[in-house]
């Protein structure tokens, strides 16, 4: 987890009183090349306070990419050790014969305290993900405005040959057939406009009534609706003036 640390449960406050919540998971998908990162990093840019799952992946590190800011490098070995342990929240090969997998321990951990996640996988990870953790996961697809976009982006990248490239057009060619699986769609014609887009849906699923502890609002507000509402009656009866 890129940043995550321990603390108190967020709670959400306006006016006064809160409402305790749990963290939101944010799953980002998209074909190889989207832009997914970008976007990634300009909401955490915006929101410092929104940390970055780090996967596992046992592909080789691309040129300026870091191991444990990025992604955690490791072996075949090393991961199939993971996948068979159960700590991994879900895992998949994409591109023929590279493997990605997510931490478990260190999501559920930091999603109990209250804090918010972003995680970057594939279509396949987001459906494992949906399948463990239902609604508490919101599910986002990033998608380029036009196939020749993405062919355009895939090339200026310059770390992949052209084998490579037509592997990873595949791969999105059956990402894009999954896309009605997701709960929101961003079009990456603009990078701040699709920051903005992914913020929003960060702050809208923060306010579903879904994810916080509503009821002890709910006790309060109706125990002062109550007290207040005698002692309205009360001030009627004797004919004074309402405040």
């Amino acid at each position: 987890m890129s940043g995550c640390a321990k603390g108190q449960p967020v709670a959400a406050t306006t006016a006064g009183c809160s409402l305790q919540r749990r963290g939101i998971l944010l799953v980002v998908a998209g074909p190889s090349g989207v832009g997914k990162g970008a976007v990634i990093a300009g909401v955490c840019e915006r929101r410092p306070e929104v940390h970055v799952s780090v996967s596992y992946t046992t592909r080789p590190p691309r040129p300026g990419e870091e191991h444990g800011r990025d992604y955690l490098f490791i072996t075949r070995e090393e991961f199939e050790s993971l996948r068979d342990k159960g700590e991994l929240l879900e895992w998949a090969i994409v591109h023929g014969d590279q493997c990605y997998g997510t931490p478990k321990g260190p999501i559920d951990e930091a999603l109990q305290w209250g804090q918010d996640i972003l995680l970057e996988i594939d279509y396949q990870g987001a459906r494992s993900v949906r399948r463990l953790m239902g609604d508490q996961a919101a599910l986002v697809f990033v998608a380029p405005p036009t196939w020749q976009a993405l062919l355009d982006r895939l090339r200026k990248r310059h770390t992949e040959d052209a084998d490579q490239i037509a592997r990873r057009l595949a791969s999105a060619r059956e990402e894009i057939a999954h896309l009605g699986m997701f709960d929101y769609i961003i079009i990456n014609d603009a990078l701040e406009d699709a920051v903005m887009k992914l913020e929003a849906i960060l702050l809208s699923e923060r306010l579903r009534l879904a994810r916080a502890d509503w009821r002890g609002l709910q006790q309060r507000l109706l125990s002062e609706a109550d007290a207040l509402g005698q002692s309205v009656a009360d001030a009627a009866g004797r004919g004074d003036p309402l405040a």
